[in-house]
């Protein structure tokens, strides 16, 4: 049997980042499989590695660029005893004590490594297009979060991708801000409940694009339009805008876990009400793996610092369940 861990916190970002900085000044020596560089999920280093300026984290007044920020929480990390290795977990199971995680192929029979512990952190990714030049133009214009990015487009005319309750309130919450906010919508009616259709239509900032999809982003290096087609004749155009807000929905990384932890019906990991804790006791999820409303670096590292408490106060509860 491979040596039993304390704790493995599986995923990086603020969430699993800050959980490595409790731990390891608690003593618990954690193990942080942060993921790979390649990978579409479970990137090192979260959604923040994909984001230029960040400037509604606290204690960095003149804002600080995502990935810097993420090395410093890493450095921090690393600092106070955490290792962290840049691999994925393939696997885990759940079902017996310890429990296993594995790296690499899922089918061997013994895992890469055993915890008493495990703290989720796996996040979740924005549902995006699929256009070209869309990763280069995160933070040129494009953007997934209207709190985090909203304050940067006063006055200025933007669009929302989206029909759902999500576009709505991401357009109500830009309009603050914006000059003026276009919402282009694939049909000629919304999804979203009828009190926030009813707040759109009432917002004298917002439009309405109907029936029509987007084929494309204008302008290099920043955004200055978006193509879009009508779904009814084809017709194409271009809606002139500085930056467009994609909220199309999220996906939450847990397909790892599916059949080891409850899910809710979106597919994000159910915890405890004002906690981390899953229905397995011992494991715990933090961060936008769980996270379904904020989904915030602020509120990510918070729940992170949660995780880590729980996840000590647990193993000091059981005191003889390191074997």
């Amino acid at each position: 049997m491979s040596d039993v861990r304390e704790v493995i916190i599986i995923g990086s970002g603020p969430a699993g980042l800050t959980a490595a900085i409790y731990t390891a000044r608690a003593g618990l020596s954690p193990l942080v499989l942060e993921g790979e560089p390649s990978s579409t999920s479970d990137q090192p280093g979260g959604q923040l590695m994909l984001t230029t300026d960040v400037e509604n984290f606290p204690g960095f007044p003149e804002g600080v660029m995502g990935p810097e920020l993420m090395q410093n929480f890493r450095a921090q990390a690393l600092r106070f005893g955490a290792e962290v290795q840049t691999v994925k977990a393939s696997r885990v199971e759940f079902s017996s004590r310890p429990f296993g995680v594995w790296i690499g192929d899922p089918d061997t029979a013994e895992p890469t490594h055993r915890a008493e512990t495990v703290i989720i952190s796996t996040g979740a990714q924005s549902i995006m297009l699929g256009l070209d030049r869309e990763a280069e133009l995160i933070g040129h214009g494009l953007s997934t979060c209207a709190t985090c990015d909203g304050f940067f487009f006063r006055d200025q005319e933007i669009a929302v991708v989206g029909g759902g309750d999500s576009a709505l309130e991401e357009a109500q919450f830009l309009s603050r801000f914006a000059g003026k906010v276009t919402i282009v919508h694939r049909r000629d009616e919304l999804r979203a409940s009828k009190i926030m259709q009813d707040r759109g239509f009432a917002n004298k900032k917002i439009e309405f694009r109907w029936n029509s999809i987007v084929k494309g982003y204008e302008g290099d290096p920043t955004i200055s339009g978006l193509r879009l087609a009508d779904t009814r004749t084809g017709e194409e155009s271009v809606l002139a805008v500085t930056g467009v807000f994609l909220a199309i929905g999220h996906r939450p990384n847990t397909g790892l876990f599916k059949g080891q932890l409850a899910l809710k019906d979106n597919g994000y990991l159910m915890t405890r009400p004002d906690s981390t804790r899953t229905d397995v006791d011992g494991v715990f999820a933090c961060g936008d793996v769980q996270d379904d409303y904020f989904r915030q670096a602020i509120t990510a590292a918070g729940s992170g610092c949660m995780a880590a408490i729980e996840a000590e106060r647990w193993l000091e509860d059981n005191p003889g369940a390191i074997h």
